[in-house]
């Protein structure tokens, strides 16, 4: 869950360095650092803890030059955040490396270094891969087959990216288990944990596989797979600048919030006709494949788990299709039984989630008909391993609290149960209707954002809070799960969600004027349900939050009870278009509390770590 970039160029490559940690401090930044070869082909080293920015100052104080180098921005996992814990890591000042993973040996590959005579200086796993590095190097003398010999030795998950003074026109780079880019241009090449990184000076990228060790200079890049020279597909990439501009928005979160209209106009471009999604919006062989369809199972972490939950009620309550949801990093850890004919759905914002890619792996051991992923990363592991794969088409996600990646998410996973529908019980008139209501959705999507300055006013009712509680039934109680998670996420306030029936067995014992109760509470089947519930929270004091539209007849007539007046939307649509209004909630309390909105603490965009 680190930032790797790396350079080996003609020029002086320290700008590029910084700007590529700045563009992927969304990954991590509990500090940062890089190293570069100068002039004189000594590792010149510079750390800092903190944000980017940190490293910058200490930057303006001295003077680097150097025409390769390699720079990260660190998520801590072994270690607290530290200047000597963070990379890059350097084994008797030969040789420097950064990495992204766990190291799941590293004790052992400790004890056995200390016996060598190699001395520690930091807490983490990644100083065991430096000093085997060196170690192997000192007996080769060559660093590419040093390399080879260290991975060898190597359990877990890893990309490194390596200089060494020794070897001043080369960069190496490895990935096992965590993504890891080659940047490819004329007369300099590089390397990153994301194409993002680069987008300012390359649009030419190499994705590696796991297992590939690449070898670079300046004019040549070469891969090899088990030992041997391999070909990999030169990738171009279009994104510009203005897709990671905030632009007029305070917070990169505010940004993502706003496009939502958008990104779920491009989610659904070129799937619907009139009355139904097309066939091949999931693929050219999908339809044979959801035909065979008897059985569902969705994986996936975070957010995107929250979005498999609401999948859950419509592809049995609209497709009449068996459907079970679990934890990535659950399953995997588990003997699952495969039902006949089951199709296994993961979901990853990213297409790197550890658990999630490793989930997948694993599905496609143990029997599953097929494999599908849905995914806002074209190139990511998940989409190039996964039989079939439908893109979000999210555009660029910067903020850590996931929104309108999960919005769009639950759009393709609506367009997946009406596909499927179709080949079961799903009748042309329900999927006509739907249809219909999903071309609409990107208007509803606008109405909402106009309750934004409501909204904010709502927020100072919870500036002084520390604990909130979220309602919801139905395909609702998990929009309540992620209304809760981005309030935790963002403002630090602990929240839990609840379906409301719920709050008798337990939460209600919790509640009184200072814990907000926040409901959602369309207008569908179990409205009544849910207005009893409230009448349970209103009779103990609780302060309530209602968001539902005017239909439901739910009004401030009584003291402690807040309405916001949703636009009416079909309950089977609801979901979507429910969870704006706590996303711009979470929002505007993280700002009234002044915390990091994009970047909140110990928290990190891709997690590619167990």
């Amino acid at each position: 869950m680190c930032g790797i970039v790396g350079a080996i160029a003609e020029r002086n490559v320290e700008k590029i360095l910084i700007e590529g940690l700045k563009r992927l401090e969304y990954r991590g930044y509990d500090s940062a650092g890089l190293a570069i070869l100068d002039a004189n082909h000594s590792l010149q080293r510079i750390r800092a803890t903190g944000k980017v920015r940190e490293l910058e100052k200490a930057l303006s104080k001295t003077s680097i030059c150097g025409n390769s180098g390699i720079a990260h921005t660190r998520w801590a996992t072994h270690g607290a955040p530290s200047e000597q814990n963070a990379h890059p890591l350097m084994s008797a000042d030969e040789i420097a490396i950064v990495h992204n993973g766990i190291i799941e040996n590293h004790d052992q590959l400790r004890q056995q270094l200390l016996a060598l005579g190699y001395q520690f200086t930091s807490e983490t796993d990644t100083e065991t891969i430096v000093h085997l590095l060196h170690h192997h190097y000192t007996k080769s003398g060559d660093l590419l087959a040093a390399t080879r010999d260290t991975v060898a030795q190597l359990e877990g998950a890893y990309a490194l990216g390596i200089l060494s003074k020794r070897d001043p026109s080369r960069l190496l780079a490895v990935r096992h288990g965590s993504p890891l880019v080659i940047g490819k241009g004329i007369g300099e090449n590089f390397i990153a944990s994301d194409p993002l990184a680069l987008l300012p000076v390359i649009q030419k990228f190499i994705y590696l596989e796991d297992n590939d060790i690449a070898d670079l200079s300046r004019d040549n890049i070469t891969i090899y797979a088990d030992g041997k020279p391999v070909e990999r597909k030169v990738h171009t990439l279009e994104m510009n600048n203005d897709m990671v501009d905030r632009g007029e928005y305070r917070h990169y979160m505010s940004k993502e919030i706003a496009e939502q209209d958008l990104a779920i106009s491009a989610c659904l471009d070129g799937r619907l006709s009139k009355n139904q999604v097309l066939d091949s919006a999931f693929g050219l062989t999908a339809k044979e494949i959801f035909h065979k369809v008897q059985h569902i199972q969705l994986i996936a972490c975070g957010t995107s788990y929250h979005a498999a939950l609401v999948a859950r009620y419509w592809l049995e309550g609209l497709a009449g299709v068996p459907c079970t949801v679990e934890v990535a990093s659950e399953f995997r850890y588990r003997k699952a039984v495969v039902q006949p004919n089951s199709l296994f759905v993961c979901l990853s914002q990213s297409g790197e989630t550890a658990d999630t890619l490793a989930a997948l792996r694993l599905a496609k051991k143990i029997g599953y008909l097929a494999t599908l992923a849905i995914c806002n990363v074209p190139e990511s592991s998940l989409v190039r391993e996964a039989d079939l794969s439908f893109m979000t088409r999210a555009g660029t996600e910067i903020g850590v609290a996931s929104t309108k990646a999960f919005t769009t998410q639950l759009c393709a996973l609506l367009m997946l149960t009406l596909n499927i529908g179709r080949q079961h019980q799903l009748s042309a008139d329900t999927e006509s209707h739907l249809v219909t209501e999903l071309l609409d959705l990107p208007k509803k999507i606008k109405m909402v954002l106009k309750l934004d300055s409501a909204i904010a006013h709502l927020a100072t009712h919870f500036a002084d809070k520390h604990h909130a509680l979220f309602l919801g039934r139905g395909a609702l109680y998990p929009i309540a799960l992620e209304g809760a998670l981005k309030l935790k996420e963002i403002s630090y306030i602990h929240a839990e969600g609840y379906p409301a029936g719920e709050l008798k067995h337990g939460p209600l014992a919790l509640v009184d004027k200072n814990m907000p109760v926040i409901a959602v509470a369309p207008h569908d089947d179990l409205l009544e349900k849910i207005k009893s519930n409230l009448h349970e929270v209103r009779a103990r004091g609780g302060e309530l939050y209602v968001f539902t539209d005017s239909k439901s007849s739910i009004t401030e007539n009584t003291t402690g009870t807040h309405i916001v007046e949703m636009p009416h939307v079909d309950p089977v649509l609801a979901p979507i278009v429910y969870t704006i209004p706590l996303q711009l909630l979470s929002y505007h309390v993280a700002v009234l509390k002044g915390t990091d909105v994009d970047q909140p603490r110990n928290l990190a965009k891709s997690v590619t770590v167990e």
